[in-house]
């Protein structure tokens, strides 16, 4: 019996393909996982049992830094958010949303705003200039901004999500040539046919992975990734300095007396597309109950 680690590249008519040092292995779950309800998804780095005779074993999943449920993929670094200068328009509540949720399961956001040759970005990108989000402008014309972006997503796995037309596959065919994307998903690289699963699966890249997520949208976050009406605070990183400084303990930091967020805004510390997106989130789930988020 020979033991090696790795990490789950992709998950197939219950298979895992697990990528080590120099091969990729198929494997079967133990028995073990499912009696504890715990199961191996796609970017969880797992130790393997690999016999002289039959299937390899995923014997252990190592901690995770973080897991999405839908799409179920673990140890995310980076979600790039892919948003358009112009048709369609940004939605900012969208855009927050998104980072709010990558910040809550310790991924970290990126946003990029596409079509920068139709129109200029500058604006938006001011919105977030407090917010300690980076934010990059990028225009397939000229490749203004990709090479940041290669920089910022280099040896990370990376998620990217973003609303149809936006230019998420334009901009992934032009940091990944390789992957041919022609419809927004990657998985057009291995010719998927009606009849195959829909399942993530990871790309190697020159020095890290991409993570092909089919499906995702700010549904599946709605529905998924709720965070409670207490936390929501926390997943915009320019109220941090703020928290525990309002006049009142109790500051939800919606239009309360003395409330120092608040404040900031009216100085122009943080941006009211910011402090509005959060207040959305908060009305959002602030009357939803324990046993609804089940």
């Amino acid at each position: 019996m020979e033991e090696k680690s790795g990490i789950i590249i992709r998950l197939l008519g219950g298979f895992y393909y697990v990528e080590t040092e120099n091969s990729v292995v198929e494997c079967k779950a133990r028995g073990v996982f499912r009696k504890r309800g715990l199961a191996p998804v796609v970017g969880d780095r797992v130790k393997i049992d690999i016999p002289k005779d039959g299937y390899a074993s995923i014997k252990e999943i190592l901690p995770r830094k973080n897991k999405l449920v839908r799409p179920a993929v673990a140890n995310i670094d980076k979600l790039v958010i892919v948003s358009s200068v112009c048709d369609p328009v940004p939605n900012f509540f969208i855009i927050d949303k998104m980072t709010a949720t990558a910040v809550h399961k310790n991924i970290e956001p990126v946003i990029v705003f596409s079509k920068t040759d139709l129109r200029s970005g500058e604006a938006y990108q001011k919105i977030y200039d407090n917010s300690g989000i980076k934010t990059v402008l990028f225009s397939s014309q000229n490749g203004n901004g990709a090479e940041e972006i290669r920089q910022l997503i280099d040896n990370h796995i990376v998620a990217f999500t973003g609303n149809s037309g936006v230019g998420k596959s334009t901009l992934l065919n032009y940091l990944f040539p390789n992957f041919a994307v022609e419809t927004g998903d990657i998985s057009k690289k291995l010719g998927r046919g009606r009849h195959t699963t829909r399942s993530v699966e990871l790309y190697k890249t020159e020095n890290g992975y991409v993570a092909d997520t089919p499906g995702f949208s700010t549904v599946d976050l709605e529905r998924y990734e709720l965070i409670d009406k207490e936390d929501i605070q926390y997943c915009f990183p320019e109220f941090k300095e703020y928290i525990n400084t309002c006049q009142f303990s109790s500051c939800h930091h919606v239009c309360e007396k003395g409330c120092r967020i608040i404040e900031a805004v009216k100085d122009g510390k943080i941006n009211p597309s910011r402090h509005n997106s959060y207040v959305e989130m908060y009305n959002e789930v602030k009357d939803i109950k324990e046993w609804q988020k089940k």
